[in-house]
C-alpha cells in the first residue's frame, strides 16, 4: 500500500506579520486617503496649517477605526443588518466630507441618504445572492 510522502519542510514564516498586514492594510490605506481628502477640502485652497493637518489626521483615524469596527463586526450580523451597517458607514462618511464643502445641512443629509440607500441596495443584493 502506497502512502504519499511528506513534503520537504518549507521556510518558516511569521504568520503574525502576514495576518496583521491583511487585517490592517485596507483600513490604514483608506484612512490615509480619507484624512488627506478631508484636509484638502477643509483647506479650501489656502495654505497648509498645523490645524489643517491635525484635522486630517483626526478624520483619518476616526474613519479607519470605524471602518475596522464595521469590517470586524459585520460578518456576525444577519444580511439585513450587515447591509445597514455598511450603508450607514458609507452615508455618514460621505455626508461628513460633503458637509465640509459648505453645502447646506439639508443638501448634505440628502446626498448622504442617497449614498447610504445606494450602498444598502448593492450590499443587500450581494449578501442575498451569495448566502
Amino acid at each position: 500500500m502506497a502512502h504519499t510522502a511528506h513534503g520537504a519542510p518549507g521556510t518558516p514564516t511569521l504568520p503574525g506579520i502576514r495576518a496583521l498586514s491583511g487585517t490592517w492594510a485596507g483600513p490604514a490605506l483608506l484612512a490615509v486617503v480619507y484624512g488627506l481628502w478631508a484636509a484638502a477640502i477643509n483647506r479650501d485652497g489656502g495654505p497648509i496649517t498645523s490645524g489643517n493637518v491635525l484635522f486630517g489626521v483626526v478624520s483619518g483615524v476616526a474613519f479607519g477605526a470605524l471602518y475596522a469596527a464595521v469590517r470586524r463586526l459585520a460578518p456576525a450580523l444577519p444580511r439585513e443588518l450587515r447591509a445597514t451597517a455598511w450603508a450607514t458607514f458609507a452615508g455618514v462618511s460621505f455626508g461628513f466630507l460633503y458637509s465640509l464643502t459648505d453645502a447646506s445641512v439639508l443638501r448634505s443629509v440628502g446626498m448622504a441618504g442617497t449614498v447610504a440607500a445606494s450602498v444598502f441596495a448593492v450590499t443587500f443584493y450581494r449578501f442575498y445572492t451569495r448566502e
